[in-house]
């Protein structure tokens, strides 16, 4: 049972790491290709909407999901319930012809993952995922942190483009 858990988790995560770094396999591997996912704003077919987001994550120069408190009930050899409670930060590419020194604008998105997962085979994955929405919020970055000119930007590795996980 312990496999099937970790298995269903693993699909989760195959999801925020494909949709944070454009990678449409890999957030398409999370799902079987018959699987429906409600995000409000995209109700459909699973897979269209990995093509989806992948256009419209494009207005975000990085993004990190960040999936918490991931409960996952295996009903019987071939299907599961789970729950995953996201917060999101979406940061935004700067506005066409803005300054050097314009502040960054960060978009936060609260919400929870409510799937239904399915075993084909020997693998797991999403079936049906329905997105709730518990609130969102825009800021500014705040860059008192100090010189981080020397660190990767948050775009350097996005899109992926199949590049294995790692430097």
């Amino acid at each position: 049972m312990l496999d099937a858990i970790q298995a269903c988790k693993d699909a989760a995560l195959r999801y925020c790491h494909g949709v944070d770094r454009l990678d449409p396999d890999v957030m398409k591997s999370a799902y079987w290709p018959d699987a429906t996912d409600d995000h409000g704003n995209f109700v459909g077919n699973a897979h269209e909407f990995v093509d989806y987001c992948m256009v419209a994550h494009l207005r975000w120069r990085s993004t990190m999901h960040c999936v918490l408190n991931h409960l996952v009930e295996i009903d019987d050899d071939t299907h599961g319930r789970g729950e995953i409670y996201n917060v999101t930060y979406l940061f935004r590419n700067p506005e066409e012809g803005a300054a050097d020194d314009a502040p960054e604008i960060l978009d936060t998105w609260w919400g929870r993952y409510l799937d239904r997962y399915e075993k084909r085979g020997d693998q797991w994955r999403i079936i049906e995922r329905v997105c709730v929405n518990e609130g969102s919020m825009t800021t500014t970055v705040d860059k008192t942190m100090g010189n981080v000119a020397p660190y990767r930007p948050g775009s350097f590795d996005r899109p992926a483009a199949g590049r294995p996980i790692g430097p």
